[in-house]
């Protein structure tokens, strides 16, 4: 079953029920979300979309996002979600990398346009019939993820590996009939996407929050009811953290999960105190396969990421980098995490990058660039990247790419960008500079004036020092800034 098939199927199994909710703006039944992206279909057709062709979109979490993926879906096209946060230059790499020729956009008046036509527009056109017969092998969806060199990476998804994922998070998560989730983490993100995606399993509800703002997320779990939070950790530290949190009746919600980054265990009780005894999960997993592991008792195991889930085979193999599958670590010791391809949940390889395919894939295992360990009692722990990618709020965020705009500064003679833990966002972006005559607050400035990264990746934190510690090859040696941070 293709995902255009699981829209029609959900259509006719719950036609009344709730699909997607936007207070102020839409509230669709099955049914008429099966309408309306057969309409919508229709209206991209006629603006030359065809079968297999990818539909761009950088748009934040509103309704007309969630239609025009599945309107894509019903053509058989290929949706390609943008961060509307990303710089105007990524953006259009992404674009053209893509090979996108249409792409759906803000109007600046708070109205969607898709190529020259409104979304509006769009909606005028007859249904067209859906493309069920598509081969569930075929691409629904390319997301963008940042790589090891900054530069982003597309990651096509079949129709069956995205249909996977959503049964998979339905059942890991415990959903049930009738859920309604809080739809907020970026559709261009795996989380956002699979949130979506679980809900026609369940027959549940995506309610929209365009833009993350703590108080308005509490005051739709009050109103919409909502029973299910997936999040990043810092979306979940901005709602328990929150001065008015004790004004909300959040009591409709029974089940927590979170992905994307650590959780510290300071934020796992106030999570706990907060939302009482709800099935807690920590949700390992990646855009390129969406699910390694679960663990479904956070208050228990606080950061755990628990078994392989129910599509995985893990493995702990070296770090070195030309580990092979066979290199397997001995017990106790810290390893590689890597996940065998044949998941149902898996890609199928990296959109015009052999380099990076030939990077993570080995002989039919995808290498994660994730340093776990395995406890006494069978449990996976994440300890650190190999590659030292940062993971803040969720987000990849690499060293270099953030380095190349500090250094640009005037004053700053060496810089080295590391992650450090942080309650709120998993990991912070700190960078360690030799600059003596400038100030952390002229540094911050400056990076927001150059414009060269998204606001969010810049350091929040400067430390300054006389030297950065280096091999006798002279390269950074971050660990050591990351053990000395880690100190104060």
């Amino acid at each position: 079953m293709n995902l255009a098939a699981v829209l029609e199927a959900a259509a006719a199994r719950a036609g009344g029920a709730d699909a997607v909710v936007q207070p102020g703006s839409v509230q669709l039944s099955y049914a008429d979300l099966r309408e309306r992206a057969a309409r919508l279909a229709g209206g991209l057709a006629a603006l030359g979309l065809a079968r297999g062709e990818p539909l761009a979109a950088v748009l934040d979490n509103r309704h007309e996002l969630v239609e025009l993926y599945w309107a894509a879906q019903w053509l058989g096209a290929v949706f390609v979600p943008l961060s509307w946060r990303a710089p105007a230059a990524e953006l259009d790499y992404c674009v053209g990398d893509a090979g996108a020729g249409l792409v759906a956009r803000d109007g600046g008046d708070g109205s969607v346009t898709v190529g020259d036509a409104t979304f509006a527009e769009l909606l005028e056109h007859p249904e067209l019939p859906g493309a069920f017969d598509l081969d569930t092998s075929a691409p629904g969806l390319m997301l963008y993820t940042s790589g090891t060199t900054g530069r982003p990476k597309g990651v096509p998804r079949s129709h069956a590996a995205d249909r996977a994922g959503g049964v998979s998070q339905a059942l890991q998560h415990g959903l049930a009939p009738g859920d309604r989730t809080l739809g907020v983490m970026p559709l261009y993100h795996t989380m956002g996407l699979h949130s979506l995606l679980a809900m026609p399993v369940v027959s549940g509800c995506f309610v929209c929050l365009p833009r993350w703002d703590a108080g308005d997320a509490l005051a739709l779990i009050e109103a919409e009811r909502l029973t299910s939070l997936y999040l990043a950790p810092t979306l979940f530290h901005d709602l328990v953290m929150h001065p008015r949190r004790a004004d909300f009746d959040v009591s409709s919600v029974r089940a927590l999960a979170y992905a994307g980054a650590a959780m510290t265990s300071s934020l796992v009780r106030r999570c706990v105190d907060a939302f009482g005894p709800a099935l807690f999960v920590n949700h390992y997993g990646s855009t390129e396969i969406y699910t390694f592991s679960v663990h479904r008792d956070q208050a228990a195991k606080p950061g755990c990421a628990g078994r392989a889930s129910m599509n995985a085979l893990l493995r702990l193999v070296s770090t070195d980098e030309d580990a092979r599958p066979e290199d397997v670590v001995a017990d106790g010791e810290e390893g590689q995490v890597i996940c065998r391809l044949d998941s149902d949940e898996a890609f199928g390889g990296y959109w015009n990058r052999p380099d990076a395919n030939e990077k993570a894939i080995r002989d039919g295992w995808y290498f994660t660039g994730d340093v776990g360990r395995v406890d006494e009692d069978g449990d996976l722990w994440l300890v650190g990247r190999v590659d030292d990618m940062i993971i803040s709020g969720g987000e990849n965020v690499h060293p270099l790419e953030v380095e190349e705009v500090v250094a640009r500064h005037p004053s700053v003679v060496e810089v080295a960008v590391v992650g450090a833990p942080d309650d709120r966002l998993g990991q912070r972006v700190v960078a360690v500079v030799v600059a003596p005559e400038t100030t952390a607050e002229e540094l911050d400035a400056f990076c927001l004036a150059d414009g060269g990264i998204a606001r969010w990746k810049r350091p929040r934190e400067y430390r300054f020092v006389d030297e950065l510690p280096k091999s006798p090859s002279g390269k950074i040696l971050r660990r050591l800034l990351r053990t000395e941070g880690a100190a104060r």
